[in-house]
């Protein structure tokens, strides 16, 4: 199906990236131009601004499809891994009606994010990429524009999404090499790489990742710790096998499926209070939020619900939480928790140390990778924090 509007609404959309996060280099508008989005949208969807809770339909409304796909938002191409068609959730009246099991898990993502990881590869002609994730497809698509089509190696853990992706990247008239596995092994076969371009998020970084990356190579991930907000990395590797960078800006992508977190919590509930404003952690800005991820290996989110605010805090590794909730006129607030590890006052810590330091701002974090894991640090390598 075509637009004849479709070359204004590529245009639209980039200047709208340009908005938000400054100009972008003329071959990765080119790029843009040469892999259009809609290419790599299927006929049903959802998409919206209120938790992505709205479903667009080519058939049935094609100019609500349309103003959509070239809208700044990402869009849900796929729930439950494949278990819950899309098109099944959509009622008579086209309303949508969501299953509690749900959960998203491929998109196509915004248009802003996706350049911001693009500028901060800095990939150019003649660059051998990995790319971790191929999704829907477009992301290889434009890198096959920046660096041809026979130096971008794909791999993606979905065969069905997969084989969706390789019809769509025939579709533009590109053919990169694809790959069907977990992204964490990278491609060994295909290394080398000047480039990794990841387009899920990660709790750690695989090393593998690494070992693939020639010297003086990058690195570029969303690092998601979902502890309120999360951020893109940029990791250069050394000749000595040791990866470096920082976190420049935000960046959030769907996680990784091998680094998903636990959903089963202990059996076991307590509760206490705390005189600490549940508000000041869920209101935290960027530089506080990736230090209580680092420093606690914690995630966090929040949400407002009526005349209350409910912070929760998890423990990935075991589904383990803790719900910390704010009501107007109290000195005191009830914090509930599943499990024996205080995860409330580890968060709250971790705060104050944030504050301690001077309250610094994301881009004076950075982290180093090593075959013995990963580190994060304030300022230096050389003070590391966690």
């Amino acid at each position: 199906m075509t637009d004849p509007g479709a070359f204004a609404r590529i245009e639209q959309m980039i200047n709208s990236i340009t908005s938000l996060i400054g100009d972008i280099p003329e071959p990765v508008r080119a790029a843009f131009r040469a892999a259009p989005r809609h290419l790599f949208i299927p006929p049903v969807a959802l998409v919206g601004e209120d938790r992505m809770t709205r479903a667009i339909d080519r058939d049935a409304a094609p100019d609500t499809w349309w103003d959509a796909v070239y809208s700044g938002m990402p869009i849900v191409t796929q729930l439950a891994d494949g278990a819950i068609p899309i098109r099944e959730t959509i009622a008579a009246d086209g309303t949508l009606r969501l299953p509690p099991d749900a959960d998203y898990t491929s998109s196509n993502s915004a248009p802003a994010t996706v350049a911001d990881l693009l500028v901060l590869l800095d990939a150019a002609p003649g660059h051998r990429v990995l790319e971790v994730g191929t999704g829907t497809g477009w992301t290889a698509a434009l890198l096959s524009h920046l660096v041809g089509e026979h130096n971008v190696t794909s791999v993606e853990v979905d065969p069905a999404i997969g084989e969706q992706a390789a019809k769509s990247l025939g579709d533009v008239g590109v053919q990169p090499h694809l790959v069907i596995g977990d992204g964490a092994d990278g491609a060994p076969a295909r290394a080398p790489f000047d480039r990794v371009h990841v387009t899920c998020g990660i709790r750690r970084v695989p090393y593998t990742w690494i070992e693939q990356t020639r010297s003086g190579g990058l690195i570029v991930a969303p690092w998601c710790p979902n502890f309120g907000e999360n951020h893109a990395l940029r990791l250069t590797v050394t000749p000595d096998g040791t990866a470096y960078g920082r976190f420049p800006r935000f960046a959030s992508y769907m996680m990784m499926r091998s680094q998903r977190p636990a959903t089963t919590a202990d059996d076991r509930r307590s509760e206490h209070t705390t005189t600490i404003d549940p508000r000041a952690i869920a209101d935290a800005p960027a530089g506080a939020r990736l230090a209580m991820a680092a420093i606690t290996g914690l995630g966090c989110y929040s949400y407002p619900e009526g005349d209350t605010h409910r912070v929760v805090v998890t423990d990935p590794p075991t589904g383990n939480w803790s719900v910390a909730t704010w009501r107007s006129g109290r000195a005191e607030y009830t914090v509930r928790q599943a499990g024996d590890r205080p995860l409330w006052e580890e968060v709250t810590d971790a705060y104050f140390q944030w504050v301690a330091w001077g309250e610094p701002r994301r881009d004076r974090f950075g982290m180093t990778v090593t075959p013995d894991g990963q580190q994060v640090w304030l300022d230096t390598p050389q003070q590391p924090i966690g």
